[in-house]
Order: structure tokens, then sequence, then C-alpha cells
């Protein structure tokens, strides 16, 4: 049944915010909605407590004529949204999102839409140089408004929801079409509209590619520190971890830590006493699936030598001091248009795009559009600059060259 939703935080004059939860209320809203040209979207998901992700609740304001109409929809019990699916996937229609990429990553995963028209306000407060750049910062900025935060890691899963989690969730899309007009006031006002544009066509197809399981527990953060036997081990473990989070639909962590199950194959326990030693290790964990714990330590200590897993290495580049006298002199380009800019140096080219740069060491601006993700406002920007500190490095390392060649040298 859908309730009106209180805003603490909002004025009296500010409209209701309905809350849906059935496919006839829910439809009716759409329906209402279908003129739209801009609409404000967030997503609820449960990392924190499922193993799964998957949209719990969806935001949405958006924009029918001069008026707004916001509402909170409980995708479990709405149905599959084809009209809001039609809606965002419409290039007719500016999609709002503040950090837009995990819930482009959601809503592509649950319902498989693909929004083609972007306004990321997270985004754009970056190239606008402000420091503060997180949802709650950015209203205060703009709006004065204060927002709680005590429900952002919420269980959004669970049903019902209360009236204090929806006041809050409602909060997310209340006022994101204005922080979006003036953030793109002030982008055309210093020029960069034209930069946020690019950014936000590079987050079109935004999507979570499928993950080997064999291979996987690779990315946890310290696996390329452990011997070749360790991470047999820690294979193991994560799949027996993961496994139990998935039977129970828990996030991984809550059944056990990554860091627990470094140690497991660090020690590699032989017995419940040994593991039972191991700081961290769930008591319920030890007591109700200790044996399985101990059984994939074996199966991790069984596997031959020759078919033990190896960490993959990064490629390796010969030290070449012209490379990193390149990058040094494109960093100084880089920071010194990030303070005549006001941008953060890492907004304005992030490293690994000044060592492709430094890497390809392009002649003409051609040529340095070629260079994997460099933006072509950054080509705007650094481009002449970047170009002329290239010719330096390579004119004073032909000199050096040169004097290493002479024939007055000592041989």
């Amino acid at each position: 049944m859908a309730r009106t939703i209180s805003q603490n935080a909002a004025s009296a004059t500010e409209a209701a915010v309905a809350y849906l939860d059935t496919p006839a209320e829910t439809d009716a809203f759409l329906e209402s909605i279908q003129t739209t040209r801009e609409i404000a979207i967030d997503t609820e998901g449960a990392s924190f407590h499922r193993f799964v992700d998957r949209i719990y609740l969806l935001q949405l304001t958006a924009r029918v004529g001069n008026a707004e109409r916001s509402a909170i929809v409980d995708p479990l019990s709405a149905g599959n949204l084809p009209a809001l699916g039609r809606v965002v996937e419409d290039p007719a229609v500016e999609v709002v999102f503040h950090d837009a990429d995990y819930d482009l990553r959601l809503l592509h995963q649950d319902y498989g839409w693909r929004p083609t028209h972007l306004f990321d306000t997270r985004l754009a407060a970056q190239l606008l140089g402000i420091k503060a750049f997180g949802l709650a910062a950015l209203l205060e900025r703009e709006f004065g408004l204060k927002l709680d935060k005590k429900h952002q890691r919420a269980d959004w899963s669970m049903r019902p929801l209360t009236d204090d989690m929806l006041d809050y969730a409602a909060q997310d899309t209340r006022w994101l079409l204005g922080l979006r007009d003036r953030l793109r006031e002030q982008l055309e006002r210093s020029g960069r509209l034209a930069w946020a544009q690019e950014e936000f066509a590079r987050l079109e197809g935004t999507r979570w590619e499928p993950e080997d399981p064999a291979t996987g527990f690779m990315r946890l953060k310290g696996a390329r520190d452990l011997s070749r036997r360790e991470l047999a081990l820690l294979r193991e473990l994560v799949t027996w971890r993961d496994g139990v989070a998935r039977e129970l639909d828990r996030a991984t962590f809550r059944v056990a830590s990554n860091d627990v199950l470094f140690d497991v194959a660090r020690r590699a326990p032989q017995s419940r006493e040994e593991l039972g030693a191991i700081k961290g290790v769930p008591r319920g964990s030890l007591e109700g699936r200790g044996n399985e714990i101990l059984g994939a330590v074996r199966r991790g200590l069984a596997v031959p030598d020759a078919e033990l897993p190896r960490y993959p290495r990064a490629p390796r580049w010969d030290r070449d001091p012209e490379f990193d006298a390149r990058v040094s002199r494109l960093r100084s380009v880089r920071e010194e248009a990030a303070q005549r800019l006001a941008l953060d140096p890492g907004v304005l080219c992030p490293r690994e795009r000044l060592e492709a740069v430094a890497r390809r060491n392009p002649r003409s601006l051609e040529e340095l559009a070629e260079v994997p993700d460099l933006r072509r406002w950054q080509i705007d920007v650094l481009g002449a600059a970047m170009l002329r500190a290239l010719r330096e490095v390579d004119a004073t390392s032909a000199t050096v060259g040169n004097a290493d060649r002479s024939p007055y040298r000592d041989e």
C-alpha cells in the first residue's frame, strides 16, 4: 500500500514522497511521469549484508513540467518496472545520479537497462574543483541542508522498512535535480560543461563483467604476498567461505573476513585446537563448520607442487631513464595546470594516463589523441604543454647522448 513519507528536512511547501510497493500503484506513478525529460535515480543495495547484491529500493524524482514528483519504489513487490525502463533508456531523458557507477551496474544487472543520457553530480563537482564532493557535503554547500547519515549501512533487504529508513532514503533524490541545475550552471560559467559531458558519455554501458570464480581469490588484497602453497590454501578457503555465504545469503565477511582466511592459509591448522587459536575465527564457524575449514586446508595442502597457483605478475618494464624523465616533466605540466584551474591533479589527469602518454611519446596532437583513455578535454587543456615538455626531454637526451659519444671521451 502506498504511504506518504515525512520529509524532516524539507519545508512544508515541498511535495510529499510516496512509498510504492504494489504493481498498480507503481504503474500509476510511472504513467504520471512518462513525459519527463529529467529524472533523478538512486538505488539501495545490501552488499554489507547479503551475498548477492541487488536493488532493494529505488528512489525517483522526476521533473514534469514545472513540478517535481518523487517516489520510493519497492522492487521486491512492484514488479519488473518496464515503464521505468522506457524512461531511463530514452535518449531524450537526462538521468541524474550522484556517483553513477554502482547504480548503473545494479540497474544493468537487475533489469538490463542502459541509460544513454547521464548527469553525475559527483563527477560534475570534481570537475569544478569542489573538494568535498559527497552528496551530503554538496547539499549542505548548495542548499544549507544537513543530512542524517545514520542509515548508511542499513539492511535495505529487511521488510518492513521503518518510516525512519524511508525518510532517510527519500533524501537521496529529493534535491538531486536542483543540485544538477546548480552544478550545470557552474560548469557552463567555467567553460567545463563539455568536459563533464565527455565524462558522462564514458559512463554509458557501465556494467559488471562476469568473474571467473577460479581466479577471484587472486584479487584479494595481500594475495600477491603469499607463497604458492599458501595461495592454494587461500583458494580452497575462499571457495568454502563463498559457498557458505551463498547458502546463507550473507555477505562474505560476515562468514569469515579476508584477514582470517589469510591467517588460516599461512598457518595451515591441522586440528580444531590449532584452528581455534587463530585470532578472529568466528566461534560459530569453529563449532558448526570447523571440519569444513580443516577440509579446505587439507585440500590446499594436497595440491601437487606442479599444480600450485601462481600469482600473475604485472608486466615488467625495463628501467628507462628517458621514460622516467618524460613522466616527471608531464607531471610538472599537470601540477601547474591543476593549480591554475584549481583542480585536483588526479582529476585533471590520473597517473596512469600520464604514463601512457610518456610511453607513447607522441609528436603531434593527432598522435596524442591516440593514447588510450585520454579525453579530448584533457588534450585541449594539456596537449600543447605536454608536447613541448616531451620535446624538451628528447632534446636534453639527445644532447647527453652526443656528449657520451664525444671522440674526446676516455674509453
